[in-house]
């Protein structure tokens, strides 16, 4: 069998196992440093929580830190007969990424686009990922290879979704993952505006750390839904070190219910449209 006979297999296998996943969210931002993959992280949490069959999916490649997010970097993805089987975080969440197949966490992969594509419609095609409610994909961030990748081979695709921060720089940036997105004729579901405000834990006092409202003008601006604003709480980064779900901390601090408003969000978005 050529690699053309290879690539199509591995396309019809995709098609058949995305058919069993109801809904296809894929998170992106245009630049790094904004927290998407701890908002991926924390809304896969915070879906499955809700009682929703969810995976999460962690297609940055050369920045695989959901498992590290997650408590699950020592753990390891195994090959069943039926396929590659997802770690699993609780009965109602696996997750797959790169810093789980066995390989060093630590080293870097310095391959090219056609290697990085190769991998992802592996996973896709591969992976067990069973009858579920979501798919969480957390991309690197940019419109590059992964992006492209994960948008080209996944059908049915629900929507994006696009995090970005306050400030005028990650804005203008996020307004390209806009265009990708309106390029690729894929719907948005909406905008998250990340560390947008932290409120001090000692004097209650709200400091914009990076302006504020940036990412609900810009969703107004393109025509989007703003899916919400979640504040910066230092509790947000202690925990990912911890390997520990922010969002599944059982409190009602302002990011905690501002994440729990962003899932209900997509939700609706997902299941009524």
């Amino acid at each position: 069998m050529n690699n053309t006979d290879v690539i199509e297999e591995q396309k019809e296998k995709i098609k058949e196992k995305m058919s069993r996943i109801k809904h296809k969210i894929i998170i992106m931002s245009g630049k790094g440093g904004v927290g998407k993959t701890s908002v991926s992280a924390n809304l896969a949490g915070t879906l499955s929580a809700m009682g929703k069959k969810t995976a999460l999916f962690d297609a940055d490649i050369h920045g695989p830190n959901s498992a590290k997010m997650l408590g699950i970097e020592k753990e390891s993805v195994f090959q069943l007969n039926s396929g590659i089987e997802p770690v699993h975080v609780s009965p109602m969440l696996k997750v797959i990424s790169m810093a789980l197949t066995g390989n060093s966490a630590d080293g870097p992969y310095a391959w090219r686009g056609p290697l990085k594509s190769a991998v992802i419609r592996q996973f896709l095609a591969d992976v067990n990922w069973g009858d579920l409610d979501y798919l969480v994909i957390d991309t690197p961030p940019g419109t590059g290879d992964e992006a492209l990748s994960v948008c080209q081979l996944i059908p049915d695709i629900t929507g994006i979704v696009v995090v970005t921060t306050p400030q005028e720089v990650s804005v203008m940036d996020a307004k390209r993952s806009l265009e990708f997105a309106d390029i690729l004729k894929l719907r948005v579901l909406g905008m998250i505006e990340n560390m947008s405000g932290f409120v001090c834990p000692h004097c209650g006092k709200n400091t914009d750390l990076f302006k504020k409202g940036g990412g609900q003008a810009a969703a107004k601006e393109a025509g989007v839904a703003f899916l919400g604003d979640i504040p910066f709480d230092q509790n947000i980064v202690d925990m990912a070190d911890k390997g520990q779900l922010f969002s599944q901390k059982g409190g009602n601090s302002p990011a905690e219910k501002a994440f729990r408003e962003v899932a209900e969000k997509i939700i609706d978005f997902s299941e009524n449209y």
